[in-house]
This record gives structure tokens, sequence and C-alpha cells, in this order.
């Protein structure tokens, strides 16, 4: 028995959403829970970078598994495994930079060697990497590891540009989260006013919107001596988790269409 190429590929890339306004507001929802739940577990809770880490890479495995498995797309599990994502990268990150000592110069060019490994291989291999080409179970573990590098990267940077130990730029969490959130509509510019490639800059923005979610989680629970608000991480991050699943539940979420990629990818 045959089949139908373009079947497969419709049921694969319905499994990745429209990459449309609602995207982008739950993304930085999502990447600001990654970095509250992920400090809540590893610092709050006293587990530790590493032990931190191997919970969520479980967490992450089974559900990138559970999404690769599925043959629809289903909002719930999707998101999910974008949180999973970034509580990974968080604690990735933390670990790396911190425990290990590599600090934040470090760990950003290691982090960002690894994105750029991850993207040059998957285009040698499939001669693209846009959300179109996510039309095979193997395209997927390459979308799901680019994904997870970019939040790691995100995680270091906002660290980097945030902190004053470790090697970091010492602007603080209030100027980081501006900085950021000046580069990603610098991106929004380019993609409404310029006819630069959509693929480049859906992952530009992709990668700027993580260490945005990142400074601004610092932001609300770092203490007050340190430039932040001092909230309880766990309250922030139920907070942020209700106002995820209210956007999943409120924002249309269908999946992307096969023209997507001249959309916004």
């Amino acid at each position: 028995m045959t089949v139908d190429p373009r079947s497969v590929a419709t049921e694969a890339v319905s499994k990745v959403p429209e990459v449309l306004f609602g995207f982008w507001v739950i993304k930085i929802a999502a990447t600001t829970l990654g970095e509250t739940g992920g400090d809540w577990v590893t610092m709050t809770l006293d587990l530790g970078y590493l032990v931190g880490t191997g919970i969520f890479a479980a967490i992450f495995i089974g559900l990138v598994g559970a999404q690769i498995r599925a043959t629809r797309f289903h909002p719930f599990l999707y998101w999910g495994t974008i949180v999973a994502t970034t509580t990974l990268g968080t604690t990735l990150a933390d670990f790396a930079d911190r425990s290990l000592g590599i600090g934040y110069p470090g760990g950003v060019a290691i982090v960002f060697a690894l994105l750029g490994a991850s993207l040059a291989i998957w285009y040698w291999i499939e001669g693209t990497i846009s959300i179109q080409s996510v039309v095979t179970r193997r395209v997927e573990w390459f979308y799901w590891c680019t994904i997870l590098f970019s939040q790691t990267l995100g995680t270091a940077l906002g660290d980097w540009f945030a902190d004053t130990d470790r090697g970091g730029l010492g602007m603080g969490y209030e100027y980081g989260t501006i900085i950021f959130a000046i580069a990603l509509a610098i991106v929004a510019a380019a993609y409404f006013w310029t006819s630069m490639s959509r693929t480049l800059l859906f992952w530009t923005a992709f990668i700027l919107t993580r260490p945005l979610g990142a400074t601004l989680a610092d932001f609300l629970d770092k203490p007050v001596a340190a430039g932040g608000l001092n909230l309880s991480r766990l309250i922030a991050s139920l907070v942020l988790l209700g106002f995820i699943v209210a956007c999943i539940l409120l924002i249309p979420q269908r999946p992307a269409r096969r023209d997507q990629d001249n959309v916004a990818a």
C-alpha cells in the first residue's frame, strides 16, 4: 500500500499552530513561566540545577514523544511542550552558567553554537528550516531540539544582560526587558516593511522572546535589592499558567496552513 506524501505532510503540519499575534502572546507568557517555574523548583524548593534539569528533561522527552506520536494538532499538548522547553532551558542554562562555573559569556557562546549546529544540520538534511518543513517525525525532532536550544540561549542571554556577576553586563532586569522588547519591535518592523526571509525573522523572534520572558520573570521574582519585585515564584507561576490556559481557550488555535511559511515564518 502506498501513502500519499501530501496527506502525510498535511497531517504533520497540522500539529504546528498558525503563527499569528496570539501565538506570540502565549509564547512570551510561556517563556516567563519557564523562568519562574524553573527557579521555583531549583531555588525555592532547593533541589538544585542538576536535579531540576533531570526532572524537566524527563517531562520534555515525554511531551515531545507525545507530540510526535499525535496525529493532529492538540493546543494544550503543543503549548505544554513549549513550556517544558522553557523550564528545561532555564535549568540547563543556570546549571552551565552557575554550577559548572562557565559564566554567562561562555554559556551564551556554547548554547549559540549548539543552536547554530541544530539549524545547520536541519538545513543540510532537509534543505530548509521553515515550519512548513515539519512534515516528518525526523523533522519534528529537529524542530523541538532547535526550540530547546533557542529557549536555553534566551535564558543565558537574559541573565548575561541583566546580572552583574559571572561576567554579566549588569544592565538590570528593567533595562534588559526594554532592550529585548525593542529588538523584537525591530524584527516586527522588518516583517511588515521589508522582504526579509520570513523563516529568518521567525527564528529570530522566537529566540528573542525567550530572553524577554526571562528578564520579565526575573523582574517579577528577584529581590528588590537586585532590581526585582520579590514576588513569590509559585504565585507568579500559577498566575502565568492561568493566563496561558485562558489564552489557549479564548484565542483561536488552528493548525498551520500549508502556506503558513509564506505568511508568518
